[in-house]
């Protein structure tokens, strides 16, 4: 399934034949022999896709603990953890994926995704049906006190927000156009910024006073590049307004990443019908993911995660120094010398 992730695959003929062709190669990756069609099929639907999971965070973590996958692009002040989240929707042709009903005439399976920021890759990773909902399930991820959760206002709960700020979790959102509010206290703005406001606020509504009843932080930030206002909302009350804009545009990471498992792995297209097929090509995806980071931090060159990915895959099977090819991808190939017999002078 790796090879299926690394080399493109679209399906299990696919997958069986590359494997085939370079019989002579597999064996120093422990495979004797390229399987079946039927026995990739069956180990597909029935191995537990538990298993590839739990392969993926034991990785994660080794790297981690390692400090092997680099550390976070945008410097912050605090120390505080900060993570994003968000999910994406793989659509699926309900005809062949009728348990992933999503519309009428639709299937789809949802991956909700909470980012971490130190080395943006995920802390937790929820695979659901498409119609599964996303604020529902956003209190199901375990969150420590001090963290930083940046969202889109579809994650807008009070009653959940209440209950972070309760276990002194921090959140960053945008706060929706028709939110009832009163204006508390006007905070001064930080001149020569992106601010154009910050207030702090209480909830007017009954219910979302019921929710919420402590007071919240409004802050309108200029997008120049979209030419737009930004209103977010926040229960962080001692950060600067510009730190508390660039937290959430730092959120912008989380859509990065499912861009980066989109374009370069396969997971739009599925070599498996059931439930447990799709779960499993999903994690090894993530697992690819996962190498791939690691090669793009120790390597030197200057390219680009997509770029590694591609020629990665033409690479596959070649007999190459793993460290110096990513230094040097372009470089030539060791020359192997050829055989030559020598002449024995018979007199």
């Amino acid at each position: 399934m790796l090879f299926c992730q690394l080399g493109r695959a679209d399906s299990l003929r696919e997958i069986c034949n590359g494997l085939g062709c370079c019989l002579g190669r597999l064996v120093h990756v422990g495979i004797a022999r390229a399987p079946c069609r039927s026995t990739l099929s069956y180990a597909n639907e029935h191995r537990p896709a538990a298993l590839f999971e739990d392969l993926f965070f034991t990785a994660l973590a080794r790297f981690r603990d390692q400090q092997g996958l680099g550390t976070r692009q945008h410097k912050f002040r605090f120390k505080n953890k900060l993570l994003s989240l968000d999910s994406t929707t793989i659509s699926l042709c309900l005809t062949m994926f009728p348990w992933a009903k999503f519309r009428r005439a639709k299937g789809g399976v949802k991956a909700h995704v909470l980012l971490d920021h130190d080395d943006y890759l995920p802390a937790y990773v929820l695979l659901t049906e498409a119609k599964r909902s996303d604020v529902k399930l956003a209190g199901s991820f375990r969150l420590n006190p001090g963290s930083i959760v940046a969202m889109d206002r579809g994650y807008i709960d009070y009653a959940l927000f209440g209950r972070w700020s309760m276990a002194g979790v921090f959140f960053v959102t945008r706060l929706k156009a028709n939110a009832a509010f009163e204006v508390v206290e006007e905070c001064e703005i930080p001149q020569n910024r992106n601010i154009r406001a910050d207030q702090l606020i209480r909830l007017t509504g009954a219910q979302a006073q019921a929710d919420y009843p402590d007071l919240l932080r409004r802050i309108v930030a200029w997008d120049a590049e979209n030419e737009r206002e930004i209103v977010l909302l926040t229960n962080l009350l001692e950060f600067g307004a510009t730190t508390i804009a660039a937290i959430y545009k730092e959120r912008w990471q989380i859509e990065l990443f499912f861009k980066a498992l989109k374009q370069n792995l396969t997971v739009k297209t599925f070599v498996g019908t059931s439930e447990n097929a799709l779960r499993i090509q999903i994690w090894t995806a993530l697992i690819a993911l996962l190498l791939l980071k690691w090669l793009h931090h120790l390597s030197m060159a200057a390219w680009s995660l997509s770029n590694l990915a591609s020629m990665l895959r033409l690479n596959l099977f070649t007999y190459r120094e793993l460290t110096q090819w990513i230094d040097n991808p372009m470089g030539t190939p060791p020359l192997i010398p050829a055989a030559e017999q020598l002449t024995l002078a018979l007199v």
